[in-house]
């Protein structure tokens, strides 16, 4: 239990806050502030879309980069980005072991996720 690495992820289509946990004091703290980029006007709603869902992979490969030899995960935030990000994970080799959990919160301080994230990560 002692090699865990535990984090918990707070995101909505644009942002994304990670927390981990220290294994050795236990203590939480934020690990990294990821913002998302906006995809530009396209008159191709075709276009629109693929360039949608590569900024969104850009998203989420940002994110996973702060989840080195994650062990468990508990995804929160707003809307349907986190089962996308859930089903993201199952499919990187990286993450296939990792467990993973969600519920739904709305943004809140670094300090408020840190207290959310400090119940869902004992």
């Amino acid at each position: 239990m002692a090699n865990q690495k535990q984090f918990g992820v707070w995101m909505d289509t644009q942002a994304a806050i990670v927390v981990s946990k220290d294994m050795e004091s236990e203590d939480l703290s934020v690990l990294a502030s990821i913002k998302g980029e906006k995809s530009s006007p396209n008159s191709s709603e075709k276009n629109a879309h693929n360039q949608e869902k590569s900024l969104q992979l850009k998203f989420f490969k940002e994110i996973t980069s702060h989840l080195q030899n994650a062990t468990y995960i508990h995804v929160t935030g707003t809307g349907q980005v986190q089962e996308q990000f859930i089903h993201y994970l199952a499919e990187t080799p990286q993450f296939k072991n990792t467990r993973t959990d969600e519920s739904t919160a709305n943004k809140m301080s670094d300090e408020k996720l840190v207290e959310f994230m400090s119940v869902k990560l004992n």
